[in-house]
Parts: C-alpha cells; sequence; structure tokens
C-alpha cells in the first residue's frame, strides 16, 4: 500500500479501491464474526483443485468501463461455493470492491444453475452442480468508477486491471493451490505491462501462461493508448522495467538524468538487500490526472500512479517521487518477508495488521533513503521531506495522548481512508510515518551501539535479504525481528521497539537528534513543501497552516483539517467549513499568510469569517506566534548519522 500522506485527511489513494469499502463491514471484529456464522463456506485447504480455471476478462470498454469475465471451471456433482475476494494483500482490509460485480450468471451445458448469495458473507455464493456436469461457466461484469469520485480503473487512455476484481474462485483450497490460464482482450492497439508471462497473443487478445491464483491476484495488467518501456537492469541482475503509461506522448519524455536517477533506484536496492526475490520486476507507472495517485506493492511488479507531469515537470514535483522507491522495497519487506498474521491462505480469511508499523513502517523509511540514495531526491530535497514528517509528529499527531503506533495498525480495517473529521485526534495509519520516524531512531542506535560499523543496512540485508531468487513467502513475528536486531546489536530491543509501538506518547523525535540533526521552525516554507503545498492533484492541492494556526484546507479554502486544541480549533473552527474572509478582506492563500504574520506584532486576534451548513460566523484566533514551517539543521559536535545513512552505496 502507498505511503500514507502527512497532511491531507484520509483521503484514499484512488477513491474508486476504497471507498466502495464502507458497505463492506465495520471492523476486524465484524469481519471474524461474519466468517464464524457462515457455516456453509468450506475452510481452505492445502490441496491442489482438480483441474485449471480458464479466465478470459473482456477489458476492450473505454467509454462504459465495462470489464465483461468469463470463467470455466472444472467440477464435480454436488455443493459449490464461489468466492469474490474480499481481504487483498496491500490493502490489508476487507475491502474487495463486491459491490461492483454485477450480472452474474452461472451455466452447465448451455442451461442455467441457480446460486445464493450466502446469509452473512456477501462474499460468497452457493450454488448445487448437477450429476453429469464436470465444468460450469460464470459470467459477469465488474463495473468501474464512472466519476472522480469513485476513481476509474480505466480512461479512454489506460487502465489499471486488478484480477481480484475481476474473478470468483472455488473455497475450500488454498489459493496457491488453484491454477488459472487467464487471458484478456486489450481496447485497439494499446499495450500492456505486468509480471505475468505472455503464452500468445492474437490481435488485441493476450493468452497469459498459466498461474496459480495467489500470484494472479498479486499480478496486475497496467494497460494503455501512450506507452514506453524503460530498461532499468543492473548488470548480471533479473530484468526490472520501468513500464510508463501515460495521458499524452508527450509525458513520455525523460531525460537521460532521469533515466539515470531511476537505474540507480535499483542498484542501490539491490546493494541494500543483498538479494531479489523476483525473475523479473515490472514497475507499473501510470502518468494520468485522470486515473488519480496509486501505490499497491506485488512481488514482481507495482501499481504506481502520479500526476501526468512526472517527468515534464521534474523540477517542480519533488514530493511524491519516493512512490517508487516505497513500492520496490515492498518486493522484500511486506511480499517475500511478511508478518505472520497478515499472510492468508486465500482472499476471504480476515487478516491481522499487528507489525504494519515494520510492513509499512520500515518500507516507508528505506522508501525516502532509496529515493536519496539514486538521486531521485537530493540530500536537500530528503531532509525537507523528513523535516515535514517530523513536525507532523511534534505539533500534528495529539491523538498519541490516547492512541499507540500499534493500535494504528487496526486502522485500514476501522477507518478504511475514509475522510475523518478530525485526523490529529483521531489518527490514522500512523504505523507509516511514525514508524518511518521509530526507525530512524533505530539506525541511530545501531550506528551507536557499534561505533559506526553496523547499521540498518545490516538488518535489512539479514533480514530480507535471505534465500535469494526465491519468492516464496517467508513470514515473520516480532520475536524474529527482535532477535534480527540482537543479530546486528545485541540490546534489550524488545522493551526499546515497545516503548515506540505500545506506549502513549511515543518518542518520535529521538531520532533526529541521534543522527545529528533538530528541528525548527522559520517564517518561510522550504521548496520542498511550497511544491508538496500547490501540486495540481485534488488530493494534494493544499494550503498548510497546521503547524501556526492549525489550519490546512483545499484551493478552495475548504478546511479539511483542524489540528485537534490547535489555536483555530480553540476558536471553534470546524472542518468542512469554508474561509470566506480574513480581518474583513475576502479570503485567498496569501491574504491568510499575511493576517498570521502580522498578528507576530499584534495583540489583536485574527478574524475569520466562516460559512458552514449554510451559516455565516466571525471566528477570533489568538494566535501570535507568525507563520512556522519546519527544517533540519546540523547539531554542533554530533555525529551526522543522516548524511551517512542517504549517502550512495559503493
Amino acid at each position: 500500500m502507498s505511503r500514507r500522506p502527512l497532511l491531507r485527511p484520509t483521503a484514499p489513494r484512488r477513491l474508486g479501491r476504497l471507498a466502495v469499502a464502507l458497505a463492506m463491514g465495520l471492523a476486524a471484529t465484524a469481519a471474524g464474526a461474519q466468517q464464524a456464522r457462515t457455516e456453509d463456506v468450506p475452510a481452505p485447504q492445502d490441496a491442489k483443485y482438480p483441474g485449471t480455471v480458464t479466465l478470459h476478462v473482456d477489458a476492450s470498454d473505454t467509454t462504459q468501463g465495462i470489464f465483461r469475465v468469463h470463467e470455466s471451471l472444472p467440477v464435480k456433482a454436488g455443493a459449490l461455493t464461489l468466492l469474490y475476494p474480499q481481504w487483498i494483500p496491500g490493502d490489508h482490509s476487507p475491502t474487495g470492491p463486491i459491490n461492483m460485480l454485477a450480472g452474474l450468471k452461472v451455466t452447465a451445458n448451455g442451461k442455467p444453475i441457480a446460486w445464493k448469495r450466502d446469509k452473512y458473507n456477501v462474499f460468497a455464493f452457493h450454488l448445487d452442480v448437477p450429476e453429469g456436469v464436470s465444468s460450469i461457466d460464470v459470467d459477469f461484469q465488474y463495473l468501474s468508477g464512472r466519476t472522480e469520485s469513485e476513481g476509474f480503473d480505466i480512461t479512454d487512455r489506460m487502465m489499471d486491471m486488478e484480477w481480484s476484481k475481476v474473478s470468483l474462485y472455488p473455497a475450500g483450497y488454498f489459493t496457491r493451490g488453484i491454477t488459472y490460464a487467464p487471458s484478456m482482450t486489450l481496447p485497439k492497439g494499446w499495450q500492456l505491462g505486468t509480471a505475468l508471462e505472455t503464452a500468445s497473443k492474437s490481435g488485441d487478445t493476450v493468452t497469459f501462461k498459466p498461474v496459480t491464483f495467489n500470484n494472479l491476484v498479486d499480478s496486475p495488467v497496467y494497460a494503455g493508448q501512450y506507452f514506453k518501456r524503460v530498461d532499468l537492469t543492473s548488470p548480471g541482475d533479473a530484468p526490472v522495467y520501468l513500464d510508463v503509461f501515460a495521458d499524452a506522448p508527450k509525458y513520455l519524455e525523460m531525460s537521460q538524468e532521469q533515466v539515470r536517477v531511476h537505474r540507480a533506484l535499483v542498484t542501490q536496492a539491490l546493494k541494500l538487500f543483498g538479494s531479489h526475490h523476483y525473475d523479473h520486476y515490472d514497475f507499473l507507472f501510470s502518468l494520468s490526472d485522470q486515473m488519480g495517485g496509486n501505490g499497491t506493492e506485488h512481488h514482481q511488479s507495482s501499481e504506481d500512479g502520479l500526476d501526468a507531469d512526472y517527468f515534464t515537470a521534474w523540477n517542480d514535483a519533488a514530493p511524491d517521487r519516493d512512490l517508487l522507491a516505497h513500492e520496490y522495497a515492498h518486493s522484500w519487506n511486506g511480499k517475500f518477508r511478511r508478518p505472520e498474521d497478515l499472510w492468508t491462505p486465500n482472499f476471504n480469511v480476515p487478516m491481522g495488521d499487528s507489525l504494519l508499523w515494520v510492513y509499512e513502517g520500515q518500507t516507508q523509511y528505506w522508501g525516502y533513503v532509496l529515493t536519496a540514495r539514486s538521486g531521485i531526491w537530493s540530500p536537500q530535497q530528503f531532509r525537507d521531506a523528513l523535516a515535514m514528517t517530523a513536525a507532523n509528529y511534534e505539533r500534528n499527531r495529539v491523538g498519541f495522548q490516547w492512541r499507540t503506533l500499534e493500535d494504528t495498525t487496526n486502522d485500514p480495517t476501522i477507518a478504511r481512508r475514509s475522510s475523518l473529521p478530525f485526523r490529529s485526534w483521531q489518527m490514522s495509519e500512523e504505523y507509516y510515518s511514525g514508524g518511518q520516524m521509530m526507525w530512524l531512531d533505530v539506525d541511530a542506535k545501531l550506528r551507536s551501539l557499534t561505533q559506526d560499523r553496523k547499521s540498518l543496512d545490516d538488518f535489512a540485508k539479514a533480514f530480507f535479504g535471505v534465500d535469494n531468487g526465491s519468492y516464496v513467502t517467508k513470514t515473520y513475528t516480532f520475536d524474529d525481528v527482535v532477535a534480527a536486531l540482537n543479530g546486528v546489536a545485541p540490546y534489550d530491543w524488545a522493551s526499546y521497539l515497545k516503548a515506540y509501538v505500545d506506549t502513549l506518547n511515543p518518542p518520535l523525535q529521538d531520532g533526529l537528534a541521534a543522527t545529528g540533526w533538530k528541528l525548527v521552525y522559520t517564517d518561510k516554507e522550504s521548496d520542498f513543501e511550497a511544491q508538496y503545498n500547490s501540486r495540481s492533484q485534488p488530493s494534494r492541492h493544499l494550503y498548510n497552516f497546521a503547524w501556526s494556526i492549525g489550519l490546512t484546507m483545499n484551493d478552495k479554502g475548504q478546511v479539511n483539517d483542524v489540528r485537534w486544541n490547535g489555536p483555530a480549533f480553540k476558536a471553534g473552527v470546524t472542518t468542512g467549513a469554508t474561509l470566506v474572509a480574513v480581518n474583513g478582506q475576502d479570503y485567498s492563500k496569501d491574504v491568510l499568510k499575511d493576517a498570521i504574520a502580522a498578528a507576530k506584532t499584534s495583540k489583536a486576534p485574527i478574524q475569520l469569517l466562516m460559512k458552514y451548513q449554510g451559516a455565516i460566523r466571525n471566528v477570533a484566533v489568538d494566535y501570535h506566534d507568525g507563520l512556522q514551517y519546519p527544517h533540519l539543521v546540523r547539531i554542533d559536535g554530533k555525529p551526522d548519522y543522516l548524511s551517512e545513512i542517504i549517502a550512495p552505496r559503493k
């Protein structure tokens, strides 16, 4: 799953994928209770399903976004349950979009077979196979979102097709025991990228080599009208490709330097982990202002999506460039090595998320580090990005007064990345960036304990770099993480980690000082933050005053978060209100900035005219500390571990 945003309310990484989850239950406990009441769904067994399931998806409808699915399953007479995938790896939650499945029809020898949805489990369909029937045909449609708020799986220029959305599978088996023979029909003239291997091609129909269902779901297909493939392979290593799909040909243009730093990303990751766990790897990368942002990890590929001008506006778009590094690192951390409670035998057994502060938190850490080591970020851009993260956890996550970092690992199921009225207090998936701050301190601690001879790099190589070439999932527990840290440098790591993940108000700022830097605030935003706040994507366009009066808002003046107990909160500002005027002047970002700056030398409160639910009222914000923007500065006399951490490995 993609990195969590620092300042935005919890908007989905792709609205269509997770917004639909609101109708799918409330929590993991509810999912568990639901499963307990589902007596007619066979439990998964580690056995081979007899025969091969053929699956064809007609994905050629770019106008109405209808994916037409046909499956043929070998069966035997008697009761059969078909499942629609619910718990999707990488989403960490029961978010399979069952509400987008329509038109389900089951036949055998041309005759219909009645089906009935399970009374308690809406993802399960029961039917009775008649005597003498050895194969059934299953047809249905998957309906892609058609509005920006729903999100798109397909536009008139590109698509992101996830097999979990366009398939049913037989209950009673581990997914690794079910073999599928997949194929798909593309829009005319489109090209595709996927980790699947092509068996044949006829016109616009592609047939892939048979694959187990767990690997099929782990191998999405990107396709599009405008496509470029770039070889990022390091000499002598397994092939790695950047498969770029764009809204227009001009967005496929990239400089030699841009290609060089993306190749360096692969080189630096392989140096870090000392292994690879794929036969080949494809970054499936969409550059689009329609498809929206995306970031989902897979073992031999990743779904990556950013603004159309990723390459063409390179000098003005540093934020989000850690996406590729983050998702690539997941091939080691999350796909090859996976928390024990996140591994499930099929896609309808509930997952446990208790170690997401390793799975996502350390990946967030390596995403930043590898982006800097490769040169995709400059050292200054890395420090500015880290300063924003640190400031968020110093001033804008007061919810740690009542929630622990580990408790936020429940948020994929609790909140489903829906918007929250007061995120700074409610919190959401803090195991990403909060985990990142923790692992920064772990890195510094390892260096201190070993007189800078060892670091978190050594942990990564020992923990994720084992079994080179294997991509059979290797699970781990909390005790395994502790043992691996002790293998690098003996210490009471269990207590150390629990002080971060199991206690209130964890010391998330300690890593900065331990690496030789400190957080300061000035009235000037960094170039990085200015870019972060001004990107054109609707979910990105943000005016950030979180660290001063305690507000963030979109470009229309609507407040999308209020810092709990911050100055604006105490004055009565609410999320969802629209700022109309500031000190009697029509609202604009610059008018508000000027008012905050002027209030530093005045005793008068800042007067905000707010509109909410049809009413207009004046709010007086008693704030006089001026504009506040975070930066990192060196601590004199302390080792500069931070610069060592991001230095390219030779």
